[in-house]
Protein backbone atom coordinates (compact mmCIF):
# COMPACT_ATOMS: atom_id res chain seq x y z
CA UNK A 1 0.00 0.00 0.00
CA UNK A 2 1.27 3.44 -0.98
CA UNK A 3 -0.39 6.51 0.14
CA UNK A 4 0.13 10.31 -0.11
CA UNK A 5 -1.58 12.28 2.74
CA UNK A 6 -2.35 15.70 1.64
CA UNK A 7 -3.73 18.86 3.83
CA UNK A 8 -2.54 22.12 5.53
CA UNK A 9 0.20 21.95 8.30
CA UNK A 10 -1.68 21.31 11.43
CA UNK A 11 -4.27 18.92 9.74
CA UNK A 12 -3.92 15.77 10.74
CA UNK A 13 -1.44 13.84 8.46
CA UNK A 14 0.58 13.12 11.19
CA UNK A 15 -2.08 11.30 13.55
CA UNK A 16 -3.94 9.74 10.60
CA UNK A 17 -0.61 8.53 9.11
CA UNK A 18 0.58 6.51 12.48
CA UNK A 19 -3.00 4.87 12.71
CA UNK A 20 -2.32 3.52 9.25
CA UNK A 21 0.66 2.47 9.74
CA UNK A 22 -0.42 0.33 12.83
CA UNK A 23 -2.89 -1.03 10.13
CA UNK A 24 -1.06 -1.58 6.99
CA UNK A 25 2.15 -2.21 8.54
CA UNK A 26 4.05 -0.16 6.70
CA UNK A 27 6.28 2.79 7.27
CA UNK A 28 5.23 6.61 7.60
CA UNK A 29 7.55 9.17 5.33
CA UNK A 30 7.41 12.71 7.14
CA UNK A 31 9.00 15.07 5.63
CA UNK A 32 8.87 17.39 8.75
CA UNK A 33 10.46 14.33 10.47
CA UNK A 34 13.29 13.92 8.18
CA UNK A 35 13.78 17.48 8.01
CA UNK A 36 13.82 17.50 12.03
CA UNK A 37 16.88 14.66 12.36
CA UNK A 38 18.63 16.85 9.84
CA UNK A 39 18.41 19.79 11.84
CA UNK A 40 19.42 18.29 14.92
CA UNK A 41 21.99 16.42 13.64
CA UNK A 42 23.33 19.68 12.24
CA UNK A 43 23.99 18.10 8.52
CA UNK A 44 24.74 20.02 5.45
CA UNK A 45 20.90 19.94 3.99
CA UNK A 46 19.87 20.65 7.87
CA UNK A 47 21.69 23.39 7.99
CA UNK A 48 20.07 24.85 4.55
CA UNK A 49 16.61 23.58 5.30
CA UNK A 50 16.54 25.25 8.75
CA UNK A 51 16.49 28.69 6.94
CA UNK A 52 13.31 28.29 5.37
CA UNK A 53 11.37 26.35 8.45
CA UNK A 54 12.67 29.40 10.82
CA UNK A 55 10.90 31.77 8.13
CA UNK A 56 8.06 29.41 7.66
CA UNK A 57 8.65 28.84 3.97
CA UNK A 58 8.62 25.85 1.83
CA UNK A 59 12.02 24.05 2.06
CA UNK A 60 13.62 23.97 -1.64
CA UNK A 61 12.13 20.81 -3.92
CA UNK A 62 16.18 19.25 -4.34
CA UNK A 63 16.58 19.43 -0.64
CA UNK A 64 13.27 16.89 0.01
CA UNK A 65 13.82 14.98 -3.24
CA UNK A 66 17.57 14.27 -1.94
CA UNK A 67 16.00 13.10 1.22
CA UNK A 68 13.07 11.34 -0.13
CA UNK A 69 15.11 9.37 -3.40
CA UNK A 70 17.22 7.40 0.05
CA UNK A 71 14.31 6.78 2.10
CA UNK A 72 12.26 5.50 -0.94
CA UNK A 73 14.88 3.14 -1.97
CA UNK A 74 15.64 1.35 1.62
CA UNK A 75 14.39 -2.10 2.31
CA UNK A 76 12.26 -0.16 5.29
CA UNK A 77 10.08 0.63 2.07
CA UNK A 78 9.71 -2.53 0.01
CA UNK A 79 5.99 -3.73 1.42
CA UNK A 80 4.71 0.07 0.56
CA UNK A 81 4.72 3.38 2.72
CA UNK A 82 2.95 6.35 3.65
CA UNK A 83 4.11 9.94 2.49
CA UNK A 84 2.95 12.88 5.01
CA UNK A 85 3.51 16.27 3.73
CA UNK A 86 5.06 15.30 0.25
CA UNK A 87 4.90 16.31 -2.32
CA UNK A 88 4.00 20.18 -1.63
CA UNK A 89 4.24 21.36 -4.85
CA UNK A 90 3.80 20.11 -8.86
CA UNK A 91 7.27 20.19 -9.57
CA UNK A 92 8.10 17.78 -6.32
CA UNK A 93 4.93 15.57 -7.76
CA UNK A 94 6.83 15.57 -10.88
CA UNK A 95 10.19 15.14 -9.31
CA UNK A 96 8.30 12.33 -7.69
CA UNK A 97 5.79 10.83 -10.48
CA UNK A 98 9.53 10.18 -12.58
CA UNK A 99 11.51 8.83 -9.17
CA UNK A 100 8.52 6.31 -8.86
CA UNK A 101 8.84 5.11 -11.84
CA UNK A 102 12.88 4.55 -12.37
CA UNK A 103 11.96 2.50 -8.98
CA UNK A 104 9.18 0.11 -10.23
CA UNK A 105 6.58 2.14 -7.70
CA UNK A 106 2.99 2.84 -8.04
CA UNK A 107 0.52 4.90 -5.65
CA UNK A 108 -1.93 3.56 -4.77
CA UNK A 109 -4.37 6.50 -3.52
CA UNK A 110 -3.86 10.36 -2.40
CA UNK A 111 -5.80 11.58 0.78
CA UNK A 112 -6.82 14.91 1.15
CA UNK A 113 -7.82 16.44 4.49
CA UNK A 114 -9.70 19.52 4.65
CA UNK A 115 -9.49 22.23 7.33
CA UNK A 116 -10.35 25.28 7.80
CA UNK A 117 -7.80 27.88 8.15
CA UNK A 118 -9.08 29.18 11.47
CA UNK A 119 -9.46 25.83 12.91
CA UNK A 120 -5.67 25.18 11.79
CA UNK A 121 -4.56 28.76 13.53
CA UNK A 122 -6.24 27.67 16.95
CA UNK A 123 -4.97 23.84 16.52
CA UNK A 124 -1.35 25.24 16.63
CA UNK A 125 -0.85 28.09 17.79
CA UNK A 126 -2.29 26.94 21.12
CA UNK A 127 0.60 23.79 21.48
CA UNK A 128 2.64 23.77 24.22
CA UNK A 129 5.84 21.98 24.16
CA UNK A 130 8.82 20.46 26.58
CA UNK A 131 12.00 21.44 25.19
CA UNK A 132 14.08 18.37 26.74
CA UNK A 133 11.56 15.62 26.72
CA UNK A 134 9.89 16.61 23.60
CA UNK A 135 5.88 16.51 25.42
CA UNK A 136 3.64 18.86 23.64
CA UNK A 137 0.59 20.37 25.65
CA UNK A 138 -2.30 22.41 23.94
CA UNK A 139 -4.21 25.03 25.87
CA UNK A 140 -7.47 24.08 24.99
CA UNK A 141 -6.96 20.03 23.82
CA UNK A 142 -4.60 19.08 26.40
CA UNK A 143 -3.52 21.37 28.78
CA UNK A 144 -0.71 21.04 31.47
CA UNK A 145 -1.97 21.37 35.03
CA UNK A 146 -0.34 24.55 35.55
CA UNK A 147 -0.46 27.08 32.90
CA UNK A 148 2.91 27.07 30.46
CA UNK A 149 4.02 24.23 33.28
CA UNK A 150 5.33 20.70 32.43
CA UNK A 151 3.73 18.39 34.21
CA UNK A 152 6.36 16.03 35.02
CA UNK A 153 9.28 18.59 35.65
CA UNK A 154 7.62 21.98 36.53
CA UNK A 155 9.78 23.43 33.75
CA UNK A 156 8.59 26.18 31.50
CA UNK A 157 6.89 25.42 28.68
CA UNK A 158 7.61 27.11 24.83
CA UNK A 159 5.88 27.86 21.70
CA UNK A 160 7.74 26.66 18.75
CA UNK A 161 8.75 28.99 16.06
CA UNK A 162 6.15 27.03 13.51
CA UNK A 163 3.72 27.35 15.88
CA UNK A 164 3.42 31.09 16.10
CA UNK A 165 0.45 32.40 15.09
CA UNK A 166 2.34 34.77 12.19
CA UNK A 167 4.55 31.90 11.20
CA UNK A 168 0.91 29.49 10.81
CA UNK A 169 -0.89 32.08 8.87
CA UNK A 170 2.56 32.43 6.24
CA UNK A 171 2.63 28.34 5.88
CA UNK A 172 -1.01 28.68 5.28
CA UNK A 173 -0.40 31.09 2.31
CA UNK A 174 1.99 29.07 1.10
CA UNK A 175 0.04 25.78 1.39
CA UNK A 176 -3.01 27.58 -0.69
CA UNK A 177 -0.71 28.75 -3.41
CA UNK A 178 1.59 25.66 -3.76
CA UNK A 179 0.02 22.74 -2.65
CA UNK A 180 -3.64 23.06 -3.34
CA UNK A 181 -2.86 22.84 -7.05
CA UNK A 182 -2.37 19.07 -6.43
CA UNK A 183 -5.31 18.16 -5.92
CA UNK A 184 -6.11 18.58 -9.42
CA UNK A 185 -3.07 17.24 -10.59
CA UNK A 186 -3.97 14.11 -8.75
CA UNK A 187 -7.82 14.02 -9.41
CA UNK A 188 -7.62 10.52 -11.13
CA UNK A 189 -6.51 8.78 -7.96
CA UNK A 190 -7.87 11.29 -4.95
CA UNK A 191 -9.78 10.98 -2.11
CA UNK A 192 -11.54 14.41 0.14
CA UNK A 193 -11.94 13.31 3.66
CA UNK A 194 -13.44 16.22 6.19
CA UNK A 195 -10.00 16.58 8.46
CA UNK A 196 -11.97 18.47 11.02
CA UNK A 197 -13.93 15.97 12.54
CA UNK A 198 -12.37 13.40 15.27
CA UNK A 199 -9.62 11.57 14.94
CA UNK A 200 -11.38 8.45 14.98
CA UNK A 201 -13.90 9.46 12.28
CA UNK A 202 -11.46 10.97 10.18
CA UNK A 203 -9.50 7.34 10.35
CA UNK A 204 -12.48 5.28 9.84
CA UNK A 205 -13.57 7.40 6.78
CA UNK A 206 -10.17 7.22 5.47
CA UNK A 207 -10.46 3.40 5.64
CA UNK A 208 -13.59 3.46 4.03
CA UNK A 209 -12.21 5.11 1.05
CA UNK A 210 -9.17 2.47 1.21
Amino acid sequence: MKIILLGPPGGGKGTQAKLLIEKYNIPQISTGDMLREHVSLKTNLGILAKKNMDNGELVPDDLILNMMKTKLTTNECSNGYILDGFPRTIPQAQGLDRMLKKINHTLDKVIVLNVDDEIIVKRMSGRRIHQASGRIYHIIFNPPKNKDIDDITNEKLSIRKDDQELTVRNRLNIYHKATKPLINYYKSNLVTVNGANSINTVFNNIIKEL
